[in-house]
């Protein structure tokens, strides 16, 4: 279990980034390099849903009494565990398709963006940018009761309008 320093109040940082297998981790691992530029402190775990089913539904049926605010998962091939997470808990759970080697995510894409009504998971992009945004959106979620982490966001936003020249002579 991968975590960042310091926890939220009641000692459980306030965002999960859970995945179906540590080969998920390169990809995942951009959202909590987000979360750490933004200074949200995240906790990781390997929870799969079709090899750890009783994992999963510990993790994600105690997960909002346990303290988390968000939820990130990610998965690759068949993808049940962003939606699976979603069926058993309060929480916002982000969707990150995992880039699979046969379909190129597209499965990954397919299976988390596809739930029924009800049951909820804002699906991110496929791979690397998918995992950005979520951390991004997670720190966005949590920022609409933490106004300090706001103030980060705006920065951030600014920083990226500024690294983007205006003409090609700029280049």
């Amino acid at each position: 279990m991968a975590s960042s320093n310091p926890a939220g109040p009641g000692g459980r940082p306030p965002v999960a980034i859970i995945m179906g297998s540590r080969s998920d981790w390169p990809t995942l691992r951009l959202a909590a390099e987000q979360l750490d530029g933004l200074g949200v402190a995240w906790e990781a775990k390997v929870v799969s849903a079709h090899r750890t089913p009783q994992r999963l539904y510990d993790f994600a049926t105690t997960a909002k009494a346990a303290g988390y605010k968000v939820i990130i998962a990610g998965a690759g091939g068949a993808a049940h565990l962003p939606g699976m997470a979603a069926s058993m808990t309060e929480l916002p759970v982000l969707g990150v398709p995992v880039e699979s080697k046969a379909l190129k995510g597209m499965d990954s894409l397919l299976s988390i963006v596809q739930m029924p009504g009800g049951i909820p998971v804002a699906t991110l992009a496929i791979g690397e940018a998918g995992a950005k945004n979520a951390g991004i959106l997670a720190a966005r979620i949590l920022a609409l009761s933490d106004p300090d982490l706001a103030d980060r966001l705006t920065a951030f936003a600014q920083a990226l309008a500024e690294a983007v020249a205006e003409s090609v002579e700029d280049l």
